[in-house]
């Protein structure tokens, strides 16, 4: 059974003044329900991705979502959590569902709001998606979790500043053209390369221009089985929709490796009957720019250790041999947890749509998706293609 996505919504991502956590979903399922056609009676689920962590005191979220209209009473709604890939984790629900015959349409939401919690507070509410025991103690939080990942990887391959510079660059570049993102500011590689007041060292390698930003924001699907899809003005199909789960300590893995990043994509592309070289654009998860660097190599773009080299040669830039993150990632989008990978889902949509305006990657035809949470311990990946 396809499944596919026939309609979408998209907030602004970014410190969204006088909008509430409750706001910010019911108004963007009613936004998605419209752009798809479908009225509420006809929702069969509903799946709400929602990390929290302490960021919202309201920790029972699921059925916010009937709020958007009353006529979702009764649905069954289910929250859904994964670390940061809990957006992914949603539409995976979603898919199953659908494949199991338990629904014919599926209302996926992502929310999180991020910026009303103290600074403080937000490095230890990010910091839970690590393993406590082992790095619970990680000075600046989960940036310190990835700046010790960054520094194993320079002293195994090399210093990679050059690299994570260009990362940051062409994200930044891509996300000016993004209305949804939260910086539409084209850095430019020399700021993002030199340690300054407004780009200070972080965490061991890593300066405020390799870390992704703190945000508010929702993106919602309608997923819909395929014979209802093949009557709908748009479908956009799941070709593949694969889930890895990696051990959480980082201890019991080489974490250069990003195993289970690997693994996704291997089953994915499989499924899809698929290699890198059919794919139009990827929209992966940049978290921090090491994790870009270490996930080209994973998914397969690069060997080992070269993952900056492709970088530095424009490889993965738009208008290269495979552009990555024309959305401009969440370097530049923003990253409101349970939203990004909903929110990953609904751009590679547009952009099989041909409705990416300043991002479009011409002739898309084939979108992948990886959304990561943790350390390489959540991975999802998907692989789209427009079917009408």
């Amino acid at each position: 059974m396809t499944v596919c996505i026939v309609g979408w919504a998209h907030s602004r991502f970014g410190k969204l003044e006088g909008q509430t956590l409750e706001n910010l979903i019911t108004g963007i399922a009613r936004e998605a329900l419209a752009h798809a056609g479908i009225g509420p009676d006809e929702v069969d689920e509903i799946v709400l991705g929602h990390f929290n962590a302490g960021f919202s005191p309201q920790d029972f979220t699921a059925s916010l979502v009937l709020q958007a209209d009353d006529r979702l009473r009764f649905k069954p709604a289910t929250r859904v959590e994964n670390a940061c890939a809990t957006g992914s984790a949603a539409v995976r629900q979603g898919i199953r569902a659908i494949d199991s015959g338990a629904a014919k349409i599926v209302l996926v939401v992502g929310a999180e709001q991020m910026t009303t919690t103290p600074a403080l507070e937000i490095g230890k509410n990010l910091l839970k998606a690590s393993y406590l025991p082992e790095d619970g103690d990680t000075p600046a939080g989960f940036a310190g979790v990835f700046g010790k990942i960054a520094q194993a990887y320079f002293q195994r391959h090399g210093d990679q500043s050059d690299a994570l510079a260009t990362i940051a660059a062409k994200n930044h570049k891509n996300g000016v053209g993004n209305p949804y993102a939260q910086l539409r500011k084209d850095l430019g590689f020399e700021f993002c390369r030199q340690e300054s007041d407004k780009n200070p060292f972080v965490a061991g390698p890593l300066k405020r221009t390799d870390c992704s930003l703190v945000s508010d924001g929702a993106a919602a699907l309608v997923l819909a089985e395929g014979e209802i899809s093949s009557s709908m003005p748009r479908a956009i199909g799941f070709r593949a929709n694969e889930h890895v789960q990696d051990f959480l300590p980082m201890s019991k893995r080489d974490i250069l490796l990003f195993e289970g990043c690997g693994e996704a994509w291997r089953r994915a592309l499989a499924k899809a009957g698929a290699t890198l070289g059919d794919l139009s654009f990827v929209e992966t998860h940049d978290c921090f720019t090491i994790a870009e660097l270490i996930e080209y190599e994973a998914m397969g773009l690069a060997r080992r250790g070269e993952g900056g080299k492709l970088a530095l040669e424009g490889q993965t830039a738009m208008g290269g041999r495979l552009p990555v993150n024309p959305s401009g990632g969440l370097k530049s989008k923003g990253h409101p947890i349970g939203a990004t990978g909903v929110s990953m889902h609904v751009l590679t949509a547009m952009q099989l749509m041909g409705e990416a305006g300043d991002i479009q990657v011409p002739r898309a035809t084939l979108g992948g998706i990886f959304n990561m949470g943790g350390a390489a311990v959540a991975n999802y990946v998907s692989i789209l293609e427009r079917l009408k």
